[in-house]
């Protein structure tokens, strides 16, 4: 064991013994706004559609504008507007959580955070949900976690700390409601996230989105975007991309007139050798913004991933690769909504079946699922309208 290894505990309980010291005596900054997204790992999602628009509308002036990396995550570009970029875990982060007045956040934060009295904590979350989460998870498998009571005792002291959850329709207010066991204020804004698919999804832009990601003319494009499994992680904890999609044959069958972009879950910690693939599989991280991805998409291949109903509000087909359905179901997870029934598209448990839905014509694809798509769309959109940001900066105004 490395010198490294073994003081990295004591380094930790040094740095929580001297965040609770400043707690009560710096104070808090009420033009100070904190954005993290899947706690510190990339510059994604709402926290960075908030934080994008405030400097579009030239807020990053009025508002002192923190964002929080872990090592090695912050873009390499820097970040547009004034802005400070602080290292998470470290003293400074620490002493910004005491300072901000305002903190914008997809996930949760580490258990020790303690949020004041005068601080305004806006959790974004991150998808409507199919799969069961925090209280409503009847067993846990997840790296680290020790045992389901503890699991759900941390969710709800931490969903305690939110002033402000955001909903993207009725649906999740109901879920999230119970399941974080949440009594603050629900936001029936959507999610500031999908405010760009309403904005950019003509011709031009998303000509100009492929470009800009490196995709070739003239081809058809699919994203492939699974979630990550609760119990394929490795020995360090790095949760891993094993799908049982078999891209060789994919190619062979497909590949003449479509490319594949590939997504990880940003917890996936998988470095695959695509190689093999180049030129029919265009991998994309944790890092990449996936409403660009969607935006450059023909169509959609996923799981249970909650990337489909923000995909949905772009009416293109969505196809359903759930190789691990039953066990998926009915033993890691659990469903909140019968997915065979709901399921907006062809569900196919084998890379065969994945290919035959693939090959249906326009005409047949429309036939088949038009009207699933659209009772999908009802239920799930009604909070949407394209003006999430808006609406949220709009509530940071009057605090």
């Amino acid at each position: 064991m490395s010198i490294k290894s073994l003081l990295r505990p004591l380094f930790k309980k040094t740095m929580v013994a001297a965040y609770h010291l400043m707690l009560p005596i710096v104070p808090v900054d009420r033009n100070m706004v904190l954005f993290d997204s899947s706690v510190g790992l990339n510059y994604t999602g709402s926290p960075r559609a908030i934080y994008e628009r405030m400097v579009e509308l030239g807020l990053d002036r009025k508002y002192h504008c923190v964002w929080l990396f872990q090592k090695g995550s912050a873009p390499k570009e820097p970040l547009p507007g004034r802005v400070k970029v602080v290292r998470y875990g470290r003293f400074l982060h620490l002493w910004y959580m005491c300072r901000g007045g305002i903190w914008v956040f997809d996930t949760r934060q580490p258990k020790f955070i303690r949020k004041k009295e005068n601080q305004h904590y806006i959790q974004t979350w991150h998808g409507t949900p199919l799969k069961k989460l925090a209280l409503d998870m009847d067993s846990v498998q997840m790296y680290g976690e020790k045992g389901i009571q503890v699991y759900h005792e941390n969710f709800r002291n931490n969903a305690k700390t939110w002033d402000y959850l955001i909903a993207q329709n009725a649906f999740s207010d109901a879920i999230f409601r119970r399941c974080f066991d949440f009594h603050g204020t629900m936001l029936h804004t959507g999610y500031p996230r999908n405010d760009v698919l309403f904005r950019k999804n003509n011709p031009e832009d998303i000509a100009a989105i492929r470009r800009q990601l490196g995709l070739p003319e003239g081809k058809r494009i699919l994203l492939y975007a699974p979630t990550w499994r609760d119990n394929e992680y490795d020995p360090d904890g790095k949760y891993a991309f094993r799908p049982k999609l078999d891209f060789g044959k994919l190619r062979e069958a497909i590949g003449e007139d479509t490319v594949v972009m590939v997504k990880y879950h940003y917890l996936v910690g998988d470095r695959i050798d695509w190689s093999e693939f180049r030129g029919f599989v265009y991998p994309f991280n944790a890092e990449a913004e996936i409403s660009l991805l969607y935006l450059a998409a023909d169509a959609l291949i996923t799981d249970y991933s909650s990337v489909m109903f923000d995909y949905a509000l772009l009416k293109r087909p969505m196809y359903f690769y759930t190789y691990d359905l039953e066990n998926y179901r009915d033993e890691l997870r659990g469903f909140y909504f019968d997915f065979l029934e709901e399921a907006p598209g062809p569900i196919s448990l084998t890379t065969e079946e994945l290919i035959r839905d693939l090959q249906q014509t326009p005409e047949e694809h429309a036939r088949l699922y038009a009207a699933k798509e659209q009772a999908f769309r009802e239920k799930y959109h009604d909070y949407e309208r394209g003006d999430a940001a808006d609406q949220i900066i709009g509530l940071m105004a009057s605090f």
